[in-house]
């Protein structure tokens, strides 16, 4: 064979070796497509309310820092099959990740369900869908950490004793329900004398809350608290008692955002927010929803971020814990923004 050729045959061989260890090179983690970016779609349980769009807010933050695409897309209302029509067209889109706040397990069981089937990876946050085919729960807190954190604020106030009522949002919700049969047990183990008269379910409405306060503070009248189980329902129950002008004798605590609960703290008619810092919680979320799509293991403990540096991973529960509840005060509102 001439020189020539034998230089080009050498430079064509030497070429496709080099292609294919840039291809491997290429290769991304664990299986994920070469140089795509994974597409993370949050559905929370409502558009349009504080708690979701600081979630939305922490998701954000996250997809530009790790570079992930961050789609934001929730109902208008809490009504179950809203929710399922979102989820059910994010799988006609093919994203690479659904993360669902549910708004009723049952009802999103099925597309749960189709999602995996399609090669769609499907992850609960803030409210898990237990009994689904859904991989991972972001979980903000643990259950009894909640109940136990509602229960112990309101007696605080009312001396351990008395009667309360709860309002909550959406029937359906787990982790509100669960958070409830926690305070039901715990108030009868740890306070005897206190009392959970009555639990109403206001959906996400603000008003709706304060119109069911009113009306349970009108059927009770010897009633000394209330608790808000969700973050339209904690300003709502406190609106009701400065509505009522009842500030001092009927104490309030909830699950409310710093922002939408700072006027009601600073005029007693709040007493505390149990919350979580729900940015960190987006961030998670966006975070848990990239290591799906790349196909990453999650470890007992991870570091995600310097702010989230030892994010604990019950692999048993297939559940992701962003720590414990944050108590929220007149003396600490102001340091959250949202």
């Amino acid at each position: 064979m001439p020189a020539p050729m034998k230089t080009l045959v050498l430079g064509v061989v030497l070429l496709s070796v080099l292609s294919a260890v840039a291809g491997c090179g290429r290769q991304a983690v664990d299986g994920a497509a070469p140089g795509k970016v994974p597409r993370v779609a949050f559905v929370p349980k409502v558009a349009g309310i504080p708690y979701f769009d600081a979630m939305d807010t922490g998701g954000r933050a996250a997809a530009k820092q790790l570079g992930i695409q961050w789609i934001s897309k929730g109902p208008s209302t809490v009504d179950p099959a809203a929710q399922v029509s979102i989820v059910r067209d994010l799988v006609g889109q093919r994203v690479d990740v659904i993360a669902v706040a549910p708004n009723d397990p049952i009802a999103l069981a099925p597309v749960i369900a189709d999602a995996r089937a399609k090669g769609i990876h499907v992850l609960t946050s803030d409210t898990d869908a237990p009994g689904t085919q859904r991989e991972v729960f972001v979980n903000q807190a643990t259950t009894e950490g909640v109940g136990t954190a509602l229960t112990d604020a309101l007696m605080a106030k009312t001396g351990g004793k008395g009667k309360y009522a709860i309002v909550s949002c959406g029937p359906t919700a787990a982790n509100l329900n669960a958070w409830i049969a926690v305070q039901r047990r715990y108030t009868a183990e740890r306070y005897p004398q206190a009392q959970l008269v009555e639990t109403v379910y206001a959906g996400e409405d603000k008003d709706n809350a304060t119109s069911l306060a009113k009306e349970l503070l009108a059927r009770h009248p010897d009633l000394t608290g209330l608790v808000g189980e969700c973050t339209t329902s904690a300003p709502g129950v406190a609106q009701a008692v400065r509505d009522q002008q009842k500030i001092g004798q009927v104490f309030t605590v909830g699950v409310g955002t710093p922002q939408a609960i700072k006027p009601y703290l600073l005029d007693g008619s709040s007493s505390q927010s149990v919350l979580w810092n729900v940015e960190s919680l987006g961030y998670l979320t966006a975070w848990t929803g990239k290591q799906l799509a790349e196909g990453r293991q999650l470890a007992p403990v991870n570091k995600v971020s310097l702010e989230l540096p030892a994010v604990k991973y019950d692999v048993t529960q297939r559940m992701i814990l962003l720590g414990d509840p944050l108590l929220i005060t007149q003396q600490n509102v102001d340091q959250f923004k949202y």
